[in-house]
């Protein structure tokens, strides 16, 4: 008889038969998730870990809600960041986006189905909330050439036969991001088209008590690889041949130990080329005496994104008076704009009340004061007074929300800019911030 790893695979006798994040303890799990690294590293600093049972079931019963407060047959998802919401199972992230081959059906009833690619039904079978696996939403040009209108005619009947069974007998259907022929189709089906997005970022940005969780263990681990990033930067870079590629990496590396995911940018820049703000990260050798600026846009343990900035001041010699400045400048407007989050205030009453950066910062400023974060940035942009749009975003704060607080200090015309972000959560009576990584103290004038 054939003997396989899964029938003799080892576990822990320590730790039951499942993890603290209720997964099995058999170092076998099929979702993707944090690493003995990650676990470890949280046990020591106290952390308590998220109950992926109950989160699933907090997004599951958060996303029906705002179906059925809308009048809706059904959410059809099929942005992978949505899918990861909605199912808490990933394939292939990065591909997905650009070669759109899954998708998920969330009926008013809570009944839900996903298709998947289609040899890989497996990987939500975990999910219980999950009903049934498919195939076929695979609606793009590469894949199914001339004949991408028959293949979204058979998903969009499919689609329609789930609804009339588990939607209530409506054809309001909500549907986020969808190929040409999928829409079209689906309209020929006689439904009437809803924004899935309006309905997604809205359940979205409002996190449960076990996503809090989760953020916390993900900002540990991220904050943990920034450590190792600066320790490699402080010990390489002034040797002239270290650049800021290399630096990136150990970031990546990192994340990766301890079951992170991807990061969505390249926001790294050394000396020069943090001004202007926005040159990803490339083969420039960092050199002693500069500046190294980033923003993480990682996406962490559980899924989880950690958008936090720093900046370094990396060598042996002071910092010039005005970089000192510009840090303790950032480092105000981020402090006091961060003061105003409490339940209750109003998106357009941050803008109208923030801190008033000086004039040879305006022209070069970051693109918001302020966003959501959760699986990735998310709803709602706190703009600036000169970019805001009446009306866009006029919602109260509430409870549960995370919101990235930014300070991007950029003379015009200069050689450098500083980057500063922190992490912070909407409390019952104010706020809490999440990230402790420490500012620069070179930077900041105090050594």
């Amino acid at each position: 008889m054939n003997s396989h790893f899964r029938d003799t695979r080892k576990i822990d006798p320590a730790k039951g038969d499942k993890l603290g994040d209720g997964t099995p303890n058999d170092l076998n799990r099929v979702e993707i998730g944090p690493t003995q690294l990650a676990f470890k590293e949280w046990e020591g600093a106290g952390l308590t870990l998220p109950n992926l049972d109950n989160m699933r079931a907090y997004r599951h019963a958060r996303l029906t809600k705002h179906i059925v407060d809308r009048g809706y047959c059904g959410l059809l998802m099929f942005d992978p960041l949505n899918i990861r919401y909605a199912t808490d199972s990933t394939n292939m992230q990065l591909w997905n986006t650009h070669n759109p081959f899954r998708a998920v059906l969330l009926c008013a009833d809570g009944y839900m189905v996903i298709w998947d690619y289609k040899n890989s039904p497996f990987l939500s079978k975990f999910n219980p909330l999950v009903r049934e696996q498919r195939s076929g939403a695979d609606l793009f040009y590469f894949d199914r050439g001339d004949k991408i209108d028959v293949a979204a005619d058979t998903f969009a009947n499919e689609v329609r036969l789930l609804a009339q069974a588990h939607g209530g007998g409506g054809k309001r259907l909500a549907v986020d991001k969808i190929m040409l022929h999928g829409l079209r189709a689906l309209e020929a089906q006689g439904f009437e088209i809803m924004d899935g997005e309006e309905v997604t970022e809205k359940s979205r940005a409002i996190k449960g008590p076990d996503e809090i969780l989760a953020m916390r263990c993900a900002s540990h681990a991220c904050e943990t690889s920034v450590k190792a990033m600066e320790d490699f930067a402080r010990a390489q870079v002034p040797g002239g041949t270290t650049s800021e590629d290399d630096v990136w990496a150990v970031l990546h590396a990192e994340n990766i130990k301890r079951g992170g995911e991807w990061i969505e940018t390249r926001l790294l820049a050394s000396g020069p080329r943090t001004n202007p703000w926005f040159q990803e990260c490339g083969p420039r050798i960092c050199q002693n005496n500069e500046i190294i600026s980033f923003d993480t846009d990682l996406i962490g343990s559980y899924g989880i994104c950690v958008d936090i900035s720093r900046s370094w001041w990396i060598g042996d010699a002071a910092p010039r008076p005005d970089m000192i400045y510009a840090m303790q400048h950032g480092l105000e407007h981020i402090q006091h704009n961060m003061e105003m989050l409490k339940p209750g205030v109003m998106v357009p009453e941050l803008t109208r009340n923030c801190h008033v950066l000086d004039d040879q910062f305006q022209a070069q400023k970051y693109g918001c004061l302020m966003h959501g974060v959760g699986l990735c940035d998310e709803w709602p942009l706190v703009a600036y007074p000169d970019k805001a749009v009446p009306g866009a975003f006029d919602y109260p704060l509430e409870p549960g929300m995370v919101l990235c607080v930014e300070a991007l200090i950029s003379p015009q015309g200069g050689d450098f800019s500083i980057k500063l972000e922190d992490q912070v959560l909407i409390t019952e009576d104010g706020y809490e911030n999440l990230t402790q990584y420490p500012f620069d103290p070179a930077l900041l004038g105090q050594n």
